[in-house]
């Protein structure tokens, strides 16, 4: 059946421009909304760098670069950011990019219902028209993680003309200022985008067309890439990845992520028993991380316990990843009265997800959990966090340059992200004292003292963080593996 799904899939594959012209690109999930300003998910960002130039862009060694913004200058006190624009910027409908176009985004951002930006950006409190390339953002108090915020979408500009016009309907149109203008979306089949023949670094786009081709299933996206009918895909699986190395037609590239993979709890739940901080302990002592990643991710993934990865320079190392501990489990199960408990573990219905919550489901059965796996489509997933409608769930995060961006959004107290509506004010303290300096050493304490609360509340267990795989045809030239996972299309070519 496999087999044949996978025929059938690449059969849809044949038709469009010629190859030549068209970058095929096998993605492990479709987008949620097309609007920086409400998109959430990790496939959305991977059309946005089609489609969205940022103020600032990251190298491959994590360092700011120029994008939109040319230049940009902190005040003495840090609480002012002046910014230059890159001149002859149009966006994707010939509306130019200025300073007054700027302003609209970052205030869409920061006060559009519904924005997924707004805590991240929350230390604005106003921008400034200076000239006509030049604005200042000034900031309520020093905000350290500004600039890599406007490395992803809080970055990200969008023509006023078309977000006053569409309203609400901005996704299903998109118009920003980046290399692809956007041409149509069939949920759950594909998102094609053409090149903006007035981009502004056009001379460095060759690819006239992109289709972003979610298919869920590693092994199918995979079989469609070996067929010719994907010229890329991300994620590829680790147990694929011998595969990819042996076939001569394709070539492999990899970075660690910044993100991080871990079990949510819904400590709110009436009548579960993770309400418990107990029984949260003991689920987290039951299981191991590195038998995770050997028996679903062939070893491929850094097994980890917190927002950032051991070898990051920000890992708390006061707090190394805990060996498992049956015997532990079994104690503090005992101790919170709940000897045997029943928990739902939702997770994603793709290739790899069900196979980590098997794992999980053996592991915490020896401690005497009974963990029923409910896997769910990627969107339905997420609908369910945001309204509280899970008692468990495996979450993924790509992950951000400054660890502010794995943590303020899912720890603050009522922040967009924080799906277990976690709220302590220690750790809201460690948050608001990591943003408001630059110093390394401030910052570092703020990590430690975050730390100190957090992995004793365990409003998630951490778990894991992936090797970002992309397997790709020989025909495809320029490819360069960025740790956020996302693709610049700036100097890819098909041959």
């Amino acid at each position: 059946m496999l087999r044949l799904a996978a025929c059938l899939l690449a059969g849809t594959l044949v038709a469009g421009p010629a190859a030549a012209q068209t970058l095929r690109y096998g993605m492990m999930e479709d987008p949620d909304a097309l609007d920086p300003t409400l998109a959430r998910t990790f496939a959305s960002r991977m059309v946005f760098a089609a489609l969205c130039d940022k103020l600032v862009d990251i190298g491959p060694d994590l360092k700011p670069v120029p994008q939109l913004a040319t230049s940009w200058e902190l005040s003495p006190d840090e609480k002012a950011l002046t910014m230059h624009l890159r001149p002859g910027v149009l966006f994707q409908d010939g509306e130019k990019l200025d300073a007054a176009a700027a302003k609209f985004s970052i205030e869409r951002h920061m006060k559009m219902p519904g924005s997924q930006r707004r805590s991240e950006i929350a230390p604005i409190d106003s921008v400034d028209v200076v000239d006509d390339l030049t604005f200042r953002i000034n900031l309520k108090q020093p905000f350290a993680p500004l600039l890599a915020q406007f490395t992803d979408r809080a970055g990200m500009m969008v023509s006023p003309k078309a977000a006053e016009r569409l309203g609400d309907k901005f996704a299903s149109a998109p118009v920003c200022a980046g290399p692809y203008k956007f041409v149509e979306r069939v949920p759950q089949d594909r998102i094609v985008v053409e090149r903006f023949a007035d981009y502004w670094n056009k001379d460095a786009i060759s690819i006239q067309r992109i289709e972003f081709r979610p298919i869920p299933d590693a092994t199918v996206r995979l079989t469609n890439l070996r067929a010719g009918q994907l010229d890329l895909l991300e994620r590829l699986a680790p147990t694929d990845v011998s595969q990819v190395k042996r076939d001569a037609k394709l070539k492999l590239d990899s970075t660690t992520e910044l993100g991080f993979q871990e079990i949510l709890f819904n400590p709110h739940k009436a009548g579960s028993p993770v309400s418990d901080p107990k029984v949260r302990a003991a689920f987290e002592a039951a299981i191991d991380r590195n038998a995770i990643n050997q028996v679903v991710y062939n070893g491929e993934f850094l097994a980890g316990n917190q927002w950032v990865n051991p070898k990051n320079p920000n890992y708390v190392s006061e707090y190394p990843i805990p060996k498992r501990d049956v015997a532990k489990a079994k104690t503090l199960l005992a101790e919170a009265g709940k000897p045997n408990p029943q928990i739902t573990l939702t997770v994603y219905a793709n290739s790899e997800s069900p196979q980590v919550g098997q794992v999980i489901q053996a592991m915490t059965k020896e401690a005497g959990f009974d963990v029923k796996i409910q896997a769910v489509d990627f969107t339905t997933a997420l609908d369910a966090a945001d309204k509280g409608n899970y008692e468990a769930q495996l979450y993924s995060w790509s992950g951000r340059s400054d660890p502010d961006g794995n943590t303020f959004s899912f720890l603050f107290c009522k922040a967009a992200l924080n799906y277990p509506k976690y709220c302590s004010p220690e750790a809201d303290a460690a948050l608001q004292a990591e943003r408001g300096t630059v110093d390394p050493a401030k910052r570092k304490a703020a990590w430690k003292a975050l730390a100190d609360q957090v992995l004793t509340d365990r409003p998630g267990i951490y778990i894991l963080h992936r090797k970002l795989l992309w397997a790709y045809s020989q025909k495809l030239t320029g490819f360069v593996p960025y740790p956020d996972g996302l693709v610049r299309f700036t100097g890819l070519k098909l041959n």
